[in-house]
């Protein structure tokens, strides 16, 4: 990105990416559980963002070394083992409300529910002999957020044998469960480049 500023605190239309993002979970449902998972030294930079944007009440909780550390934090403070959860990207700030109540409503139904596009782009695999073309409709593009029933992505998360997993998807998949999967959203873009965040500023508009 270019800057010094965790990309989740950075501003589009004057307003911090994970302000962006936590309302649109509360715009979904005003009632919902938000637990924002941040580094130990990011808590005061949030308390001050928090205030201003009347989001006092979230539950904070420090992250670990890498996602899949930071994701089992989150879960361990949720006591109850009934409902659903939902694990979300603070960098997709574009993702509509009506995806995110989908996915709750598949996820409480078949266990699981994750985010995808099928990709616009042909596909190529890389081989010992240079590469070759794939059927692309047999594939798609992962997005967040990723929702599961409480006590299928807590006993998923307690089995893992290694932290090295890059979604939460493949956490539960890795302990027996199927996964389903929601039509997601091609605007629900992860904020990584500076490209991306004048992006996101035309869908926030």
């Amino acid at each position: 990105m270019g800057s010094q500023t965790p990309k989740q605190f950075l501003a589009i239309n004057g307003v911090p990416i994970v302000v962006h993002t936590i309302k649109a979970f509360l715009k979904a449902d005003p009632n919902t559980m938000v637990i924002l998972v941040l580094p130990k030294d990011q808590k005061g930079r949030w308390a001050d963002i928090s205030n201003n944007a009347g989001l006092e009440d979230i539950q904070v909780v420090t992250g670990g070394e890498k996602r899949f550390n930071s994701v089992k934090n989150g879960l361990e403070v949720i006591a109850d083992n009934e409902g659903v959860v939902a694990v979300h990207d603070a960098v997709r700030p574009c993702i509509d409300p009506k995806i995110i109540n989908r996915s709750f409503e598949i996820a409480e139904a078949q266990g699981s529910a994750v985010v995808c596009v099928p990709p616009k782009d042909s596909l190529r695999r890389s081989t010992k002999k240079g590469s070759e073309a794939v059927d692309r409709s047999s594939y798609f593009i992962v997005q967040t957020p990723q929702t599961f029933r409480i006590s299928i992505i807590k006993e998923a998360y307690k089995r893992a044998n290694h932290s090295g997993y890059t979604d939460d998807a493949s956490v539960v998949e890795q302990s027996g469960t199927a996964v389903s999967m929601v039509e997601g959203d091609y605007r629900n873009i992860k904020v990584t480049t500076a490209e991306d965040l004048l992006i996101a500023e035309l869908y926030l508009k």
